[in-house]
């Protein structure tokens, strides 16, 4: 019985954040930052620092608050994502904020890019599909030799506060945060990338950074 509960909860849970994602995009933000405290997007835009070089491609780009970043920091930023709720929404926040932007819809296993064209790929929070061999070969072929491959898979919540240690828990419970361990890099080894991973805190918390580059 326990087994069968946990099987439900499991799929429940799949099709909330599929609806979260698609038909209801309108309110990840809300949902997002209330369930992270409002850190969720500190975690997203850690990682714009480190990202440079003439052409950056961002994948499952969301609301669009990395390309803000990056967009708005006079970076050449691209982005992907196979939503068309979540296009939506990123192409409206851009534009309202008088931003040019390079968007499009399609999926990381068949990317509409050229070869050896991007200095960075990012990718924050993906799900499965960022350690598909296609999605990681396709990947491996836009980037330049020693291009760099930059993911934020894990945030963990720190704080002290009863208020953090609530949502530590919801994420814990929703599966959000796992435990870490070196043989999830596996993938990207497999596929030819150099890793370097490290831990970067930001406020209450912390998240996990890869850094994976084309020899």
């Amino acid at each position: 019985m326990q087994v069968f509960i946990s099987k439900i909860f499991s799929a429940a849970l799949r099709m909330f954040f599929h609806l979260l994602y698609n038909q209801f995009a309108w309110t990840y933000d809300l949902v997002s930052s209330s369930v992270s405290v409002g850190m969720w997007n500190d975690w997203v835009v850690s990682i714009a620092g480190d990202l440079d070089g003439a052409y950056i491609l961002e994948l499952g780009h969301g609301p669009g608050h990395l390309q803000e970043a990056l967009i708005t920091a006079n970076k050449n930023a691209f982005g992907l994502d196979k939503s068309p709720y979540m296009s939506g929404i990123a192409k409206k926040r851009l534009g309202n904020k008088g931003l040019s932007y390079a968007l499009v819809s399609g999926e990381s296993q068949h990317l509409p890019y050229p070869s050896n064209k991007f200095k960075c790929v990012a990718a924050t929070f993906p799900t499965e599909y960022i350690i598909s061999p296609d999605t990681l070969s396709e990947i491996y072929r836009v980037l330049i030799s020693g291009g760099k491959l930059i993911i934020v898979p894990l945030a963990w919540i720190t704080g002290r506060s009863l208020l953090h240690k609530a949502a530590a828990l919801l994420f814990r419970i929703t599966g959000q945060v796992s435990d870490w361990d070196e043989n999830q890099l596996s993938p990207y080894s497999q596929a030819g990338f150099e890793l370097e991973t490290h831990f970067r805190e930001i406020k209450a918390s912390k998240v996990l950074v890869i850094s994976a580059q084309k020899p």
